[in-house]
């Protein structure tokens, strides 16, 4: 597999909607030095009331050069706030860019990229002059525009079809769901968020040809390249029907039962990748989010643990979840525009010493099953149909109350991380440390992880103890770490964008706003779906939730079914607020 190469901390930010204006400026030469030159391509790629984000492409039109200073003025008040794959500094209204060590080298007609984040009042134009190595060079630049339109990225000059890039993310739109748009449409309010994209989930076999209501993968398919235009785009899939699926859980049992291996390969995933390798599609970016709610099971709730279950023992012994996933990461890694992310549980699952480490390494046996390697392997995703918050301010891991350690409180409960953010990065970090790409990418469902609305905490919480402090300032509302299923008081996370922190891809919302995470009792269906007192508003609890009531809203229907109220409570609470 031919990836471009990435260091472990690059996050180029090509995201959401691309507006603003490329500045094409030319040096002149100077006696007795190397010709300089440059073409900068600034882009505006997100607005917001008081902020923004940025992205600047540099090309040396000129002599090689070793090292590279870019300055520019702004007309306005512009501060750059946040800065990465370049050393920015500013003192007033002018801003300075030092390449990063491994950027700096530009041979004549090579470019490289820095991104930041920065706020504005008023105006916030692109600035009109920028100097290369000391040498002015001029160019007029155009009007910028605030984003109005569905998520997308600046324009770039696409890869040939079938070739990987870094971040597929970076430079294109991505794939707005027409059948979950309707249904968003259709809610009061929903028309705000109706454009968003959101991830296909394929999870049953029958979703390949399209059921009542939903198309299949073929329709998706067309549709996006209907959506794409002449730019790039990305179509996110959710490839989850594993033998014995939800070993852990009931809500979200699938159809195949626990030695139904060759099912799962012969009439699921080579159908998939027979579809996805369509000469047809080749100009499609295919990111596959890979067997949700699997393998962490495996480490997690199998005997010797609090929380084990017979059938997570029972896939354990059969090894289909290892085989399984092995065997989906080889076929349709193996194809060119693919990109495989591997479901990576989240910190409230996997963020205790004793769940971290050997999740990784499961990891990394199911890469290297059936034929697969690590190169099969793009990136992980993390809080897929989950609520944990994405950046928890208001504490942090290190924090102690009176000499006492915030691990010791009954939220954290010994858990080494407090939030997604930093969970995917140390993730990141760990898998790269045992073996796998070093230019891996995460990426981060933030759907239903915003928690704002009236009871967003505005500060930390009393220091009269560990437990005041973590509750009374954390963003998370729910009552327990361990409570996943439908969860009242959530809101809807940030809005999709590329790589918007270092090591990240994207954040995603792969699992669609409003579809339901199990059913709130027991309804005969055809899909194997159980029912999972987890989804009970009255259930008190078990082990997994330390015995606490569920949280979970009232009158839900089978997971992944329309659940008007949920999505009514997710734009209630959305944060940012819509």
């Amino acid at each position: 597999m031919s990836r471009t190469s990435r260091t472990a901390l690059l996050a180029a930010l090509g995201l959401i909607t691309a507006t603003g204006a490329t500045a094409t400026v030319f040096g002149t030469a100077t006696a007795g030095a190397a010709t300089p030159g440059c073409k900068v391509d600034y882009q505006v790629t997100n607005q917001w009331s008081t902020g923004f984000g940025a992205n600047v492409t540099v090309t040396n039109t000129g002599d090689p050069v070793s090292a590279w200073t870019l300055e520019w003025s702004y007309g306005g008040n512009q501060q750059v706030t946040q800065g990465w794959n370049a050393t920015i500094t500013q003192a007033g209204a002018a801003v300075t860019a030092k390449n990063a060590s491994y950027n700096g080298a530009l041979a004549t007609g090579g470019s490289t990229s820095f991104g930041f984040n920065g706020t504005y009042s008023g105006t916030n134009a692109v600035p009109a002059t920028f100097k290369l190595n000391g040498v002015t060079c001029n160019g007029a630049t155009e009007p910028t525009e605030p984003p109005t339109t569905p998520p997308t990225t600046p324009p770039t000059t696409p890869p040939p079809a079938g070739s990987k890039v870094d971040n597929p993310y970076a430079g294109a739109k991505v794939y707005v769901n027409p059948d979950w748009s309707a249904k968003a449409a259709a809610e009061p309010g929903g028309s705000r968020i109706a454009n968003q994209p959101t991830g296909v989930w394929m999870d049953r076999i029958a979703a390949i040809n399209g059921t009542p209501g939903a198309r299949g993968l073929r329709a998706h398919l067309d549709e996006a390249l209907k959506q794409k235009g002449t730019g790039e785009i990305v179509v996110q899939l959710v490839i989850y029907n594993l033998p014995g699926r939800d070993c852990a859980a009931l809500a979200s049992n699938g159809e195949l039962g626990a030695t139904e291996i060759g099912r799962y390969k012969t009439e699921y995933i080579d159908p998939i990748a027979a579809i996805l390798a369509d000469p047809k599609y080749a100009g499609l970016r295919i990111v596959n989010a890979v067997e949700i709610d699997s393998l962490p099971n495996l480490v997690t709730n199998v005997s010797g643990r609090p929380t084990a279950t017979a059938n997570c023992d029972v896939m354990k012994a059969n090894g289909n979840y290892i085989t399984g996933v092995g065997y989906a990461l080889n076929k349709l890694g193996s194809i060119g525009n693919v990109y495989n992310y591997v479901d990576a549980g989240h910190h409230g699952w996997l963020g205790w010493d004793s769940n971290f480490g050997p999740s990784a390494e499961l990891f990394k046996t199911a890469a290297t099953a059936e034929g697969s390697t690590v190169d099969r392997v793009h990136g992980f995703i993390v809080n897929t149909a989950n609520y944990s918050a994405l950046k928890e301010d208001h504490f942090k891991i290190g924090d102690s109350v009176n000499g006492t350690s915030v691990r010791t409180s009954k939220w954290i409960d010994w858990n080494q991380y407090t939030d997604e953010l930093s969970y995917a990065q140390a993730m990141r970090d760990k898998l790269v440390s045992i073996g796998f790409n070093s230019n891996l990418g995460m990426l981060i469902d933030t759907s239903r992880n915003g928690w704002g609305g009236t009871q967003r905490p505005t500060g930390p919480g009393a220091l009269t103890s560990v437990d005041t402090y973590v509750n009374g300032g954390k963003y998370d509302r729910r009552i327990h770490l361990g409570n996943w299923c439908n969860q009242s008081g959530a809101g809807l996370g940030e809005r999709p964008q590329a790589a918007p922190a270092a090591g990240i891809d994207a954040y995603v919302w792969m699992k669609p706003p409003g579809e339901s995470d199990g059913a709130s009792k027991e309804i005969p269906n055809t899909e194997g779906k159980g029912f999972d007192r987890m989804c009970d508003p009255t259930y008190t609890g078990n082990a997994r939730n330390g015995n606490s009531m569920s949280g979970a809203l009232p009158d839900s229907p089978l997971a992944g079914q329309w659940f008007s109220a949920q999505f009514q409570e997710l734009m209630k609470n959305a944060h940012p607020a819509l």
